[in-house]
This record gives C-alpha cells, structure tokens and sequence, in this order.
C-alpha cells in the first residue's frame, strides 16, 4: 500500500452512487476496508518509471508493485497495464477472475 493507492480506495469508497445495490453500508464498507489495511504493508516509492502507461494515473500501482517486491497486480483494467512501455519481469497482471482462480 502507497499514499497515492490508500487516497483512490479512500475516494471511491466515499462516493455512495457506486455502493447503491452494495448490501454493506458505510460504518461496514469502512471496517471492512480497514481489515484490507491491516494486512497490506505500506511500502514507499522512490523512483518513477516514466514514462510507461498511456494513463498516468495507473503508474504509481506498476511503480508502488516494482517497490514492494510484488508478483502481480490485479485489477479489471488489464488491457491498459498489458500496453506499458516499460515490462518488469515476474511482474504478472491479472483479472480478478484470473487471480481468484489460481488460490
């Protein structure tokens, strides 16, 4: 977890138009994401890779996974992440679906 990917998550966790058929309310959601908090570790960024993804708001997850050491990012947007210029090895990304499936 980076300060810019702990801002996203707390942002989009506030806007309540995105959780209207969620069947978790707030005070849940919150204590919920709180228990995701526990168990990330908070990891510092200190080099940029740039430029790499044509959104550049996605490149503080490539360069927060190089920093922490980690094997894959999961996110739904794939197909953005898979045209970056720049390729770190063992560095996979994956569906949601995909990762769910190798557990």
């Amino acid at each position: 977890m980076g300060a810019a990917l702990f801002a996203e998550y707390e942002s989009l966790l506030s806007r309540e138009t995105l959780f209207e058929s969620c069947r978790l309310d707030a005070r849940q959601r919150d204590t919920l994401f709180n228990a995701f908090l526990s168990v990330c570790r908070w990891t510092n960024i200190y080099y940029g890779w740039r430029p790499n993804l044509r959104d550049e708001g996605d490149n503080h997850v490539v360069e927060l996974a190089v920093a922490g050491g980690a094997s894959a990012i999961i996110t739904k947007n794939v197909r953005d992440f898979q045209r970056a210029e720049l390729h770190f090895p063992g560095l996979r990304v994956l569906s949601p679906e995909e990762a769910l499936k190798e557990i």
